[in-house]
């Protein structure tokens, strides 16, 4: 292995591996694939593409997390206890999660543009009727469309993001999407106390991005440009049956790996975004002379959220771009990295909580910081271990294994913990479990996220050990294909052109 990172050179080819997300170059009978190093080199058209996909991701996470802002209006609404109130993210998850992979079947061989256009005026619609439903029941059934339609989206833009552009610009413009996904759920807390504020109830905070959905449809289906696959690479393979899709996938270790470590990610992300506001206030309303509430609450980890997104993800690929450069398995060590350094933080805000007003919040920022490093490694890691004919689909199984065991259970794997130490704690017998029993339950319910950090940091350092084979088996491919593109009369053309990396 020279300093650089991989090299490996026949009579037909010439393959460079720098490690970083720079790209490897490709030399196909003297032709050189585009490649582009500067956010200069991004025509006009390509900056609004990305710039619509981070719009509506960002108004995606503050549609999934509004409610959590209001959790504790909703379940004096709906007169439920911290079982059924975690239940509602999990109907939502699981609806996501089920329809992610039909979604990104579709997602590599349909018009991603008019996939996403359906599943974003999905979303938007089923969130506005939502708002007006009575019923516990009825509403935890809309809730679940919502994630029907935020399923179509969230599988297939991070695909249009790598048929645009490769290497380096590859990585930031990923790091912009996936930048939305904690400001936007910071936005979603301060939208929902800040519904109620204003008018007075919880309802009129699913009435906000309805609204802004609306626009996405229309940015979607005007502006939206939707590349061809393989696009920036100068890739032409053809895309291969499910069947053969899935088999690949799950024989490469890299790929796979890393969506274990990243449903460990989700496991803490759901858990912590859901319940964090409501165990925080429980935890400072014990406090002598400490008058807050819940609203006012939300509102300030929503603003932890907001700032440790606005500073984490950006830093997580700026490290990605500096280190690999020396060490090409950097980016599974960083995320590694990320979730070992977040554990003990999390843990410290979790036991802070009853004693001190400041601590909390200085603590859980900490926390997400450090969590907020992987979101666009992971996404690139995906992405670049993955031939282009199969991406969606790769994303869709992430989406689904890592919210099947990850976020679609933890926040009602914690209210159901929570309810049964509620029982066992509440010693005095009353009915009603006071204050302090309701925090305690909780607080003990919540450590079980700082464990699940350490084993997703263990997942990733055993991604480190494939990561680079790996990519470099999906530049072979993708050289391979171009080759027999170039050599139409070759006998086995159309076999090497959708062969496997994986295989």
């Amino acid at each position: 292995m020279d300093p650089g990172g991989l090299r490996e050179n026949n009579s037909n080819q010439e393959l460079v591996i720098n490690g970083d997300n720079e790209s490897s170059t490709t030399l196909l009978h003297g032709k050189t694939t585009r490649r582009r190093d500067t956010l200069r080199d991004v025509t006009f058209t390509e900056f609004m593409t990305v710039a619509i996909l981070c719009y509506i991701n960002l108004i995606n996470y503050m549609d999934r997390f509004t409610l959590a802002g209001v959790l504790g209006d909703v379940k004096k609404e709906f007169n439920i206890g911290d079982d059924k109130a975690g239940l509602l993210q999990t109907v939502f998850v699981v609806a996501y999660m089920i329809f992610a992979p039909i979604f990104g079947y579709f997602g590599d061989r349909y018009s991603r543009k008019y996939i996403m256009a359906f599943g974003v005026a999905l979303w938007t619609m089923t969130t506005f009727l939502g708002s007006f439903l009575k019923g516990y029941h009825e509403f935890a059934f809309f809730r679940g469309l919502v994630g029907v339609g935020e399923a179509s989206y969230s599988t297939i833009a991070p695909t249009i993001i790598s048929d645009l552009f490769v290497g380096n610009l590859r990585s930031k413009m990923l790091a912009f999407f996936y930048f939305a996904i904690p400001v936007g759920s910071g936005l979603g807390y301060i939208a929902g106390s800040g519904a109620v504020a204003v008018f007075g109830d919880w309802r009129w905070c699913l009435r906000v991005t309805p609204l802004l959905g609306v626009v996405a449809v229309a940015l979607i289906v005007f502006l939206l440009v939707d590349p061809e696959r393989g696009q920036a690479e100068d890739s032409h393979m053809k895309a291969t049956s499910y069947r053969d899709d899935l088999r690949s996938l799950v024989r490469n270790p890299s790929f796979m790996l890393s969506t274990i470590a990243f449903t460990c990610v989700a496991f803490v992300t759901g858990a912590l975004a859901w319940w964090g506001p409501q165990f925080i206030y429980l935890g400072l309303t014990l406090q002598p002379g400490v008058d807050i509430s819940i609203e006012r609450t939300s509102l300030y980890f929503g603003g932890v959220t907001l700032v440790s997104g606005v500073l984490g993800v950006p830093l997580g690929s700026w490290l990605g771009a500096a280190l690999v450069k020396r060490f090409p398995r950097a980016h599974p060590v960083i995320c590694a990295g990320g979730l070992l350094a977040s554990a003990p933080a999390l843990a410290a805000a979790i036991a802070a909580t009853e004693g001190y007003f400041y601590a909390p919040f200085i603590l859980t920022f900490i926390a997400e910081l450090a969590l907020n490093l992987n979101w666009a490694i992971v996404a690139d890691m995906c992405l670049y271990v993955v031939v282009p004919p199969r991406r969606s689909t790769a994303e869709a199984f992430q989406i689904l294994i890592s919210h099947m065991f990850g976020d679609a259970g933890s926040p009602y794997l914690i209210g159901v913990m929570s309810e049964v130490l509620k029982k066992s704690l509440n010693l005095d017998g009353g009915e009603a479990p006071t204050q302090l029993v309701q925090f305690k339950s909780l607080q003990y319910a919540l450590f079980i996220t700082c464990f699940v950090e350490v084993l997703g940091g263990i997942f990733f350092l055993l991604t480190a050990i494939f990561i680079v084979r790996d990519r470099r088996n999906v530049e072979n491919a993708i050289h391979e294909a171009e080759t027999q593109n170039a050599e139409p009369s070759h006998s086995n053309a159309q076999e090497h052109s959708t062969s496997s990396p994986e295989e």
